[in-house]
């Protein structure tokens, strides 16, 4: 872990636009006036011709966006995930949902980690508000790697697009040289047989460590990597409620209407098992360092262990 390379997902989003723009020559990225912040003025500053500033003015950029997108370009709009997903909901849903317009939403700053931003920027509400959205695609990548392929698949994908991004550097756990991304489809990182940890973002992470931490206990967990929460792999999370018969889910986002929900209601109808939710219960958030503030919600290893204990009577 020490050595391990961390990176926020933030920096892949802006890395991953410049470094695509050459492959895709109808890639325009719009920005709400926080192009430092969600790491847009890295496309901005090589391609200044394709980067449109719309000020702070969320709702208007993502009319913008729907605009451009109608006329043929590959639009990114970005700000953070507090203003791209709420603030700007109504157009978002009316203007480019309903008419499933192509507009890839950059949506950075999401979650806890935000720190000390405090309760008002902490978005823990964002999957929950655009999986309601009929035909949107939500995706949250746990490192750099998988963020970076997440920009491209969604460049590929005909239709719109949520990419949730986070402010804090989280480590970087895949490697480049073997990673696939597909839309859609859960990565099974461990297998096992006693109980299954579904995590997404950079929960990911903190599930493969508790993951380590309970083999020790002589506990056997599968850890699976939802980075696509909708369409959700039920497939993969139905099979794993079969053979181990339990399902902790782990997110950076409410407990209500996230990946939680979304791995209840596939279970619910199609494979039940028992199935204990990790995130952010039903309250706001609080100004901290972002670290300190992750523990306090139990955003953390050491919580996916208790409660994994708890569930299985240890």
């Amino acid at each position: 872990m020490a050595d391990m390379k961390k990176i926020a997902t933030r920096e892949s989003y802006g890395n991953a636009l410049k470094e695509l723009a050459p492959k895709y020559p109808d890639l325009v990225v719009l920005d709400a006036d926080l192009a430092a912040a969600t790491k847009t003025g890295i496309f901005k500053k090589a391609y200044p011709d394709r980067f449109f500033d719309c000020g702070i003015a969320e709702a208007n950029m993502m009319g913008v966006a729907a605009g451009l997108a109608a006329a043929g370009k590959t639009v990114f709009a970005s700000s953070f995930a507090m203003f791209a997903a709420g603030r700007a909901f109504e157009i978002v849903r009316n203007s480019i949902g309903y008419p499933h317009l192509p507009v890839k939403i950059g949506a950075t700053h999401a979650g806890i980690s935000v720190g000390e931003d405090g309760a008002t920027h902490q978005c823990c509400e964002d999957i929950a508000l655009m999986r309601t959205i009929p035909g949107m695609t939500v995706i949250n990548p746990a490192d750099d790697v998988e963020a970076r392929a997440a920009v491209e698949a969604a460049i590929l994908h005909d239709g719109p697009v949520y990419l949730r991004f986070g402010r804090l550097a989280v480590p970087v756990f895949n490697d480049p040289a073997s990673y696939k991304f597909e839309l859609g489809k859960g990565i099974t990182l461990r297998d096992g047989k006693d109980i299954t940890i579904v995590a997404t973002g950079l929960m990911v992470n903190e599930a493969i460590e508790a993951g380590k931490a309970l083999a020790e206990e002589g506990i056997d967990a599968r850890i699976i990597n939802i980075h696509t929460i909708k369409p959700l792999d039920e497939e993969l999370i139905c099979k794993a409620a079969a053979e181990t018969g339990r399902i902790l889910t782990v997110e950076e986002h409410s407990v209500i209407g996230g990946l939680g929900s979304a791995v209840c209601d596939a279970v619910a109808e199609k494979c039940p098992c028992v199935v204990r939710k990790i995130g952010v219960n039903d309250t706001f958030g609080c100004s901290g360092p972002a670290a300190e503030l992750l523990k306090k919600f139990g955003l953390s290893a050491e919580n996916i262990v208790k409660n994994a204990k708890e569930m299985l009577g240890r």
